[in-house]
């Protein structure tokens, strides 16, 4: 079979659902079945994987799905933990005292509070908790999954204290070899890194730092009363220096500190530095802008699960402090976790694992502590204390949120196999890469010396097959690298553009949509979001490549394996 008939069975899974979802509009519980037996299909009698391997990778991807499951009700329990004790009333009421105005409650809450918690954890949580926080403060549900959605760009490449570069990066590309010849040329596989980290945060500072005019653009747009792209450009002045007040800071840490901190310290520097401007009027529009009433709001903008304040009124009156220290508590547990060793070892001393599935040689293990659902679920037993709730209270969030949990666990069981089955294919007997692999090399043949425009979109579609930005750096930088090298041009920008391009694809995983999704109690309603998110996808995409083609034909870009 040559190479163009297999990138078009390859890529048959991905049209299916894209017809399902976003053509037909069918909720994802009805489209990712199907996907999943189309997958299966092309798997078993296309690729000639054995059953056995199918059978292994699908017992794989449900041990994801319990994991992201365990992500998504922490992330739940924690909203309706703090409903319930009243602390969301007086967090709404604290964000009306900054700003009342919904484009400048995106900037702080999902672009600057959002960056942080990709930086301190990754694994979809800053949707996850930014999107149930939005709509407790008011935001139309749709709204909060969609803005969560693009929240998972910029920080992402840094995210979890930069593990889609140390690990996705690292375990993707023969660093052995690749170090043994830098070595013979007087550099080291760890400047070849850094050389890697440095133009991911600079691509990234550049194509990032109009994301918060998006998030507003599209949100005065398709969820504004007058579905104005206009209300939101007159934001302009405030969107782009919130953007700049977190990509300066997060450009030069990932060029002189490396690949943990810069979504970190790009947040905790942009953070205080934008609220305190909001505050003093700085750039802000003279004009407020809202949503319409939620009366008037149709019915798929709507939460499933109903955070109603108002019956929170009998409630002792609590400080703004108290209210947020939960939040605050998630974020420093995380950040502890992922930077302290002694405090790692801690929560990852108890492993559920799973080795060699049905001696297949796949496997996967679960750390219910060192997950970000640990995490949640901790705090929220620490506010049951500290705010001084009622057990009935927290009978009825745990309540509210395993009800939610359910909706969400029926798609992810189809969605994240077929992922781990689509990954895991490139062990077959009909002797094809795996069918990621054989899309890049479709696309790698096709366009020749123009090649680095398309690199990150290859790096998208593998974040949107995989969910994950450091699946899709261990699963294609290899091959963007072979491509880089084939050309003649610099590896190390070409694996960059790679890193760039699977942080935008987190914006269209079907299954980040999902989880996004089940957090504010809106399900059935993917295709919509997709639809909507494409749109950042492409701004992303388009432009990283754009910047590849310059920075390797005109500025001639070179790396530690071409001096």
């Amino acid at each position: 079979m040559d190479i163009s008939l297999q990138a078009l069975c390859a890529a048959l899974p991905i049209f299916v659902a894209a017809i399902l979802l976003v053509g037909l509009r069918l909720p994802a519980k009805k489209a990712m079945p199907i996907v999943y037996v189309v997958t299966t299909l092309v798997a078993l009698y296309i690729w000639e994987v054995t059953f056995n391997r199918v059978l292994a990778s699908t017992i794989q991807g449900l041990l994801i799905t319990v994991a992201v499951l365990w992500i998504i009700f922490g992330a739940i329990l924690l909203l309706n933990t703090l409903k319930h004790s009243g602390a969301i009333a007086v967090i709404r009421q604290g964000f009306n005292n900054v700003s009342p105005d919904r484009r400048i409650q995106v900037i702080i809450i999902a672009w600057l509070f959002g960056s942080f918690i990709e930086g301190a954890s990754g694994f979809g949580t800053p949707a996850a908790i930014a999107a149930p926080l939005m709509v407790a403060i008011g935001f139309p549900a749709m709204a909060a999954v969609m803005i969560g959605m693009m929240i998972q760009s910029t920080p992402v490449s840094f995210g979890a204290v930069g593990t889609p570069i140390l690990i996705g990066v690292n375990k993707g590309l023969d660093s052995e070899g690749i170090g043994q010849t830098l070595q013979t040329m007087g550099s080291s596989w760890d400047v070849y890194l850094q050389a890697i980290t440095s133009q991911v945060a600079v691509v990234h500072a550049i194509t990032g730092t109009l994301i918060p005019l998006f998030m507003i653009m599209m949100m005065t747009r398709f969820f504004g009363k007058n579905k104005s792209w206009t209300e939101g450009l007159s934001a302009l002045p405030f969107a782009i220096f919130g953007g700049l007040a977190f990509t300066i800071p997060y450009a030069l840490t990932g060029i002189y500190l490396g690949a943990e901190f810069p979504s970190l310290i790009g947040a905790l520097v942009g953070l205080p530095i934008v609220t305190l401007a909001a505050k003093k009027g700085f750039l802000v529009p003279k004009n407020t802008w809202d949503f319409a009433p939620k009366e008037e709001w149709p019915v798929g903008w709507i939460s499933k699960f109903e955070v109603k304040l108002d019956a929170m009124t009998d409630k002792v009156p609590m400080s703004l402090t108290k209210a947020w220290i939960p939040y605050v508590l998630v974020a420093a547990i995380l950040v502890l976790t992922r930077v302290s060793d002694e405090a790692r070892a801690f929560v990852k001393a108890w492993v559920i694992p799973f080795k060699d599935i049905l001696g297949e040689g796949l496997g996967y293990s679960i750390t219910p502590l060192y997950l970000p659902g640990g995490i949640l679920v901790f705090v929220v037993l620490l506010t049951y204390f500290f705010h001084r709730m009622e057990f009935k209270e927290m009978k009825a969030a745990i309540s509210e949120s395993s009800k939610v949990m359910i909706g969400a666990g029926f798609v992810l069981i189809f969605t994240i196999p077929l992922v781990r089955i689509l990954i895991n294919s490139g062990i077959n007997e009909a002797g094809f890469d795996s069918m990621p692999v054989a899309m890049a090399n479709y696309v790698a043949t096709s366009v020749g010396d123009i090649y680095p425009l398309f690199a990150p979109m290859i790096g998208a579609l593998g974040a949107f097959i995989a969910g994950s930005n450091t699946v899709s750096n261990m699963m294609l930088s290899q091959f963007q690298f072979g491509v880089a090298d084939a050309l003649g041009i610099s590896t190390a920008f070409m694996i960059a553009l790679q890193a760039v391009g699977a942080a935008a694809g987190n914006m269209i995983a079907i299954h980040n949509v999902v989880a996004a999704s089940a957090t504010v109690g809106l399900l059935d309603q993917e295709g919509q979001t997709l639809r909507r998110t494409i749109i950042p996808t492409v701004y992303y995409c388009l432009i990283a490549g754009i910047l590849g083609l310059v920075g390797m034909y005109v500025l001639n870009l070179v790396d530690p394996l071409m001096r």
